[in-house]
């Protein structure tokens, strides 16, 4: 026997509209009526691997212990495989395809422990088709997992370095300039780099200028001024900001505004972030205002 979990987190691309995530969740009840599901978000966009892989890695770091279910599985059915990683020496297993959605949550977690391929199909349930491993093999799996039964009793022993890794891209930093991207929209039109605030370099200010540009805009972009502000309400009507995040990345912000429709954002594009300059100013630019600096 294995460890027993009492937690369930469950994050999907299922949405509300069908009954995907209650069969899911009724498959785990039926199973492992002790456990409870925990519902992280179902509203990750159709298909998009990367922002649930960012999604889940925001969250790993608050969720509880136990077993974490991810199924962003544009690949369902194929050859990609279905896997159980243990992770923070067994406080947490994530389940779910190996297509790079549990990556970087199981690096922000400490790395890999053991890892597993979902094989064994006892551990299953009886398919009749394969487009459902929501239900079918991930709600099983952690719901065995939850009643005590070991990981290597799931399927095979898979090599954790070898696991699909994730789609997070990194900054390109020099004194002069911080190529960003936009990694994520919240609901408030906030719109998250992937830059932190010791990323950007002292002689930069509290003043800088952002370009933000499509990857296939030829036209150079929006260029807009922004201040470094401290929260929302720090920052003037009209105005943009660079706010440090509840996840203490940087995110381009505007006072009860979406900056994010404001400005024409959307995820995956580039932002270049420089100190003020007659270039940085040229453009579409709102007066940067006097703010509280002054860190919480």
């Amino acid at each position: 026997m294995g460890r027993r979990y009492d937690t369930i987190s469950f994050l999907s691309d299922y949405g509300t509209d069908d009954e995907f995530v209650g069969v899911v969740k009724s498959v785990i009840r039926d199973l492992a009526p002790h456990a409870t599901v925990i519902d992280l978000t179902h509203g990750i966009k159709p298909f998009d691997v990367r922002a649930g892989s960012l999604a889940l890695a925001r969250s790993i770091s608050y969720v509880a212990s136990g077993v974490i279910v991810a199924v962003v599985d544009p690949g369902v059915g194929t050859a990609r495989r279905a896997i159980a990683v243990e992770v923070a020496d067994g406080e947490g297993v994530l389940v779910g395809p190996d297509n790079g959605v549990l990556a970087p949550a199981v690096a922000m977690a400490g790395g890999a422990g053991r890892a597993v391929s979902l094989t064994n199909l006892e551990y299953q349930l009886e398919a009749p088709g394969t487009t459902f491993d929501g239900r079918d093999v991930f709600a099983p799996a952690a719901a065995h997992l939850c009643n005590g039964v070991d990981l290597y009793d799931l399927g095979e022993p898979v090599d954790a370095d070898v696991l699909f890794p994730g789609l997070v891209p990194l900054p390109q930093i020099d004194d002069s300039t911080v190529i960003a991207q936009a990694l994520w929209t919240d609901r408030f039109g906030n719109v998250q780099l992937n830059v932190g605030p010791d990323d950007l370099p002292a002689t930069f200010g509290d003043v800088v200028g952002l370009r933000i540009s499509a990857p296939a805009d030829a036209s150079g972009g929006t260029s807009r001024v922004a201040t470094r502000a401290s929260s929302f309400a720090a920052v003037g009507a009209g105005a943009v900001a660079l706010v440090v995040d509840a996840n203490g990345m940087l995110a381009i912000v505007m006072n009860q505004r979406s900056a994010a429709e404001e400005l024409g954002v959307d995820d995956g594009d580039q932002v270049v972030i420089s100190p003020l300059d007659d270039d940085a100013a040229g453009g579409d630019v709102v007066a940067p205002v006097s703010v509280d600096l002054t860190r919480r």
